[in-house]
């Protein structure tokens, strides 16, 4: 069944299409003819697929304009000029494509590197025409489970360097039909969406991305189109001696086995009534379709077969650039839903639907968007949160406070601090106790020499607040009353803690536990900012250290329970936290509130401190297995 989203926006849709567009008859000025036969079979060709116009990155001698990261970039800097977003802003970058300039690394790499963009998560989805599609719903994934805030979908095709005549020189310029074919339909560009958690309105409305569905039949039939066997697609072109043998042998060139695709669009057609049965989608109510045919020819196939199962989506409806475009494999949707978004008017309530067939081994993928009033209240349910295992991976851990819940005027703030915590989790998640943890790799001993460096940084936490109450005058005396509550809540939490120490066999007395250079740092820190006239920034390490306690800690209280063989008394201090700092965060929240309200500059401070004590607390994690 499709995969269903609540909180996934298109914020934008960039393309770019290298060169000017070349015609039907200057196609041979690209990728001439190799052989007398050739030039009868793209007459052909070229009659039926309906493409007048497509796109090359090559130049007429066969050389590369642009490479096919160059290709991608482009696309992603039309992308974020529409909403004037910048590459810092994105924290994941997501491609689909059949291939990139090189085998590896992977292709999101590669263009990751061409923008010269910041440290980010990258995918890279590998395959035909859905590749593109496998891209979207990652990152649509990503966004929903709240890992993301936005993320760039993109997909780049550039097979004219694979159609040069220069190519078919070992086979004595001779190659089979399933290999002629697709030097006449495929061509080169990119395009790039932008996705993001937060609606980002245009024009008074705000594009909703409602599900995604693929489904792969690569088990019911033979290989349709592909790049590295032979012709029988009996060998790779890893089995040969030599990549010169395997060139000779053609299986380096790009086929497709025309006679398998009848099959392609029948298994879609039918696909497309499941959903329909299962009340994913009425035709009646698409008001956009959006069809990624490879070839004109194909148009009335799939209108034949929706009547049949009388599910008709009339054909004013239908959307295509195939005519002047081309076909440009995985990023064909994202050209063709680029180019619709400029150059249609849309109205609330409308549905845009996306068909996406994939010959590669019979692949269907569908996508709907809805077009919503951007004053309408949004009905976005919160993402389940993701249940804490022993992988590897980075648990999708929610900031200690999502900004959409919060007041108006504290949400830019909480916004930043979100932010902030995303970097911080992370990080924190890759230190090397928690990852040892992480990995199964965690005794007595290791709980033991954690506590015993953690129990004199806590003993010191109502000291430092109780110490900034004390600097607090004039108006900001207002936040005392909250600060002292929470001192005095947490004054004796490191008895409890020194406990779990003496369980774990801890043997020193409390006076002889030292904080270790990272904590000692920290706790310097946090009393030199609370001797300070008004020290409001100091809410900013609450955030850090209280969304720790709240946040993380219950993530690694299992984990602690499997691998350290200690009763449950031992973890007393970390339960307690876990349950406890839910209520701490909520004064937090009212601490915030009265200290904007009196000094809205006060956010940078307390933005500033936060990301010091982020610093100061990883720097103390990272000692502790010293």
């Amino acid at each position: 069944m499709p995969t269903e989203f609540n909180r996934v926006y298109l914020a934008a849709a960039g393309l770019h299409l290298p060169g000017e567009p070349v015609g039907n008859d200057e196609m041979d000025h690209y990728i001439a003819p190799i052989n007398r036969i050739s030039g009868r079979i793209k007459q052909r060709i070229l009659a039926e697929n309906g493409i007048q116009t497509r796109h090359y990155a090559i130049d007429a001698e066969g050389n590369t304009v642009q490479n096919h990261a160059q290709l991608a970039a482009s696309a992603i800097r039309d992308c974020l000029r529409q909403t004037e977003t910048t590459l810092e802003q994105i924290s994941l970058l997501s491609v689909g494509s059949s291939g990139g300039d090189a085998l590896m690394p992977g292709f999101a790499n590669m263009i990751q590197g061409e923008l010269g963009a910041p440290p980010m998560q990258t995918l890279s989805s590998q395959g035909v025409c859905a590749a593109g599609v496998s891209a979207i719903e990652f990152a649509a994934q990503a966004i929903e489970l709240g890992t993301h805030r936005q993320a760039l979908a993109v997909a780049a095709e550039m097979p004219s360097r694979m159609f040069k005549r220069s190519r078919f020189a070992p086979r004595g310029y001779q190659s089979d039909f399933d290999a002629h074919f697709l030097r006449w339909m495929l061509s080169d560009g990119a395009g790039a969406m932008l996705f993001s958690r937060q609606p980002q309105p245009r024009n008074g409305l705000r594009i909703k991305l409602k599900w995604v569905h693929q489904k792969s039949f690569s088990g019911d039939y033979p290989v349709c189109m592909q790049l590295g066997l032979t012709e029988d697609r009996s060998k790779s072109f890893l089995d040969f001696a030599s990549s010169s043998e395997a060139e000779a042998a053609g299986a380096l060139s790009l086929r497709q086995d025309i006679r398998l695709l009848p099959h392609l669009f029948d298994v879609c057609i039918h696909e497309y009534v499941k959903l329909v049965e299962a009340g994913w989608i009425k035709s009646e109510e698409v008001n956009h379709f959006l069809c990624h045919y490879s070839s004109a020819k194909f148009m009335p196939v799939v209108e034949e077969l929706l009547a049949k199962a009388g599910l008709t989506i009339p054909a004013e409806r239908w959307y295509s650039n195939l005519a002047t475009r081309g076909n440009t494999g995985a990023a064909s949707i994202f050209i063709m839903l680029a180019e619709f978004l400029q150059k249609k008017t849309l109205r609330a309530g409308e549905k845009i639907f996306c068909f996406i067939p994939e010959s590669g081994r019979i692949t269907a993928a569908y996508m709907l968007f809805e077009v919503e009033d951007a004053n309408a209240p949004e009905s976005n349910q919160p993402a389940a949160a993701a249940s804490s295992s022993t992988a590897a991976s980075t648990p999708a851990i929610a900031a200690p406070h999502q900004p959409e819940d919060a007041p108006l005027p504290l949400q830019p703030l909480l916004t930043r601090l979100a932010s902030l915590w995303q970097d911080y989790r992370s990080q924190a998640w890759r230190t090397p106790v928690i990852h040892r943890l992480v990995s199964g790799r965690f005794d007595v001993a290791a709980y033991r020499n954690w506590t015993a460096q953690w129990v004199p940084q806590v003993k010191e936490g109502s000291l430092w607040m109780r110490e900034a109450v004390a600097s607090l005058n004039g108006e900001f005396a207002a936040l005392g009353q909250l600060i002292t509550t929470h001192a005095g809540e947490e004054q004796n939490d490191f008895q409890i803690l020194y406990q779990d120490y003496q369980a774990a066999g801890g043997e020193l007395p409390l006076a002889a536990l030292k904080r270790n250079p990272g904590g000692e740092a920290l706790n310097s820190y946090l009393h030199a900012l609370a001797s300070s006239p008004n020290p409001v920034g100091l809410l900013g390490a609450i955030y850090i250290i209280e969304g720790t306690g709240q946040r993380i800690v219950p993530a690694l209280l299992p984990l602690l329970r499997q691998q350290v063989a200690l009763p449950p008394q031992a973890f007393r201090f970390l339960e307690y936290h876990g349950a406890n700092d839910e209520h701490h965060l909520a004064r937090w929240l009212a601490a915030i509130e009265i200290t904007l309200a009196l000094d809205p500059k006060a956010a940078e401070a307390i933005y500033a401190t936060a990301k010091r004590t982020a610093q100061l607390y990883l720097m103390q994690l990272e000692h502790i297995q010293d």
